[in-house]
């Protein structure tokens, strides 16, 4: 059972060794609070997309279960959305787009057909968590990154010298790339050794 939960840290990380996410990944890591809100969100759809479809699989034909699935998740996201736009509307506001386009995230559909429509409850909650802390892990990692080289902050808090001139490539589109690939590539020479 452990295993399950795991597995989405490092051996089967969504982002890392799987590649999945990156549009979310590349576009809300230029901080940490929007990574954690981003991978959080992310999470609870996991969870609870992957509980619902693990009750509901029996009961779903062959030929409509994407549709069905997508249609679950859409409900999840929904929830998350309204609930971050009213208790957390600068976070909501930050992430913008990207909260209604967990819908589409391949990572919960890919959980929700390769696991938990193959698997009972249990398993299913316990992969959708992994899955969901492993990619806020993956996030939150390119985040610190670069916001720590990209502003000199971490959360908004000096860490740097006030004389450290930031990297602004850090924070814009390419330096999300170069942190992703750099941490990938590290990845796959930790996985060779």
């Amino acid at each position: 059972m452990i295993k399950e939960f795991t597995k989405g840290f490092i051996k089967e990380n969504p982002v890392f060794v799987m590649a999945l996410g990156l549009c979310p990944t590349l576009a809300v890591s230029s901080s940490v609070m929007n990574a954690i809100g981003m991978g959080l969100a992310a999470t609870f759809v996991l969870v609870c997309s992957n509980i619902m479809i693990s009750l509901i699989k029996n009961f779903v034909p062959n030929k409509i279960h994407i549709p069905a699935y997508i249609v679950v998740i859409a409900s999840f996201v929904t929830i998350v959305d309204m609930v971050m736009e009213a208790y957390v509307p600068a976070l909501h506001k930050s992430l913008g787009l990207f909260i209604p386009l967990i819908v589409v995230n391949c990572i919960i559909l890919g959980r929700a057909e390769a696991f938990a429509g193959k698997n009972n409850v249990f398993k299913s909650m316990l992969d959708g968590l992994g899955m969901g802390l492993g990619f806020t892990l993956a996030l939150s990692v390119i985040a610190t990154i670069r916001e720590i080289l990209g502003a000199g902050q971490f959360l908004g808090m000096q860490v740097l010298p006030t004389s450290y001139k930031p990297m602004l490539v850090a924070i814009l589109a390419p330096g999300a790339f170069i942190v992703m690939g750099l941490l990938m590539g590290a990845m796959k020479l930790k996985k060779k050794k």
